[in-house]
């Protein structure tokens, strides 16, 4: 049985979780091997560590969706958040425990310049998912973004969906779109992508991670249910 409160890092050693837990990698199998919107199967095959997962011609790595911005580029604001409120690391390292379950982790092509990367080190996205799935909610209507070369460099995955439809409800990501899927919800400022997706104060910090926070766990709740349906 997929265990939605498993903490991916307990069996990755002191790595990366996204490639060095088993558990992680197994869960990936099992939840993806599924149709796909386009009709066919996918059937997943695993590598060993570092993990990859493969099927047909496609190469995937496990990416991690839910954020805590404590890397350098917000060092600023983390630094006003500390000053703040004194019991933050610890905060922090529940976040984490909640962040390395199923319902942050999604899987994408993997390859020199991939999404996994690119979100990451665009500023403008952040590495925010809110902001990656506005991206790719534009691709399938034909509207650039600032990960459209990243996103068309993986065409042929994106394909296998047919629509934003299709690529939402694939991977449970149903609670940050809008309930006719036109839109996606914005945890944060808004989808213009005229500056960067870091917060500009503390307030708007601690309301991003509220509201990642409540999609994490409707996605959690969302994987659940297909699990008992399954009997994953």
């Amino acid at each position: 049985m997929i265990d939605i409160t498993f903490d991916f890092r307990s069996d990755a050693r002191g790595k990366d979780p996204d490639a060095y837990s088993p558990t992680l990698n197994a869960y990936h199998r099992i939840l993806w091997s599924k149709e796909l919107p386009n009709g066919e199967v996918m059937e997943l095959q695993s590598e060993r560590a570092p993990y990859a997962l493969k099927w047909k011609d496609f190469w995937f790595s496990s990416d991690t969706i839910i954020v805590e911005m404590t890397h350098l580029k917000n060092k600023k604001m983390i630094d006003q958040v500390r000053e703040r409120y004194s019991d933050f690391d610890v905060y922090i390292e529940h976040l984490l425990h909640r962040s390395y379950t199923i319902g942050s982790m999604v899987i994408f092509p993997v390859h020199v310049n991939s999404m996994n990367q690119r979100k990451g080190t665009n500023l403008r996205i952040a590495d925010r998912w809110d902001l990656t799935l506005e991206c790719i909610r534009r691709h399938y209507v034909g509207e650039e973004s600032p990960l459209s070369k990243v996103i068309e460099s993986d065409k042929a995955f994106y394909d296998l969906f047919v629509d934003f439809k299709g690529y939402v409800d694939f991977f449970f990501m149903q609670d940050c779109v809008s309930d006719d899927y036109s839109s996606v919800d914005i945890w944060m400022g808004d989808a213009s992508f005229k500056k960067n997706g870091l917060p500009e104060t503390v307030e708007d910090y601690f309301r991003f991670l509220v509201r990642e926070h409540i999609f994490l766990d409707k996605r959690n709740k969302r994987i659940q249910e297909y699990c008992i349906e399954h009997d994953l």
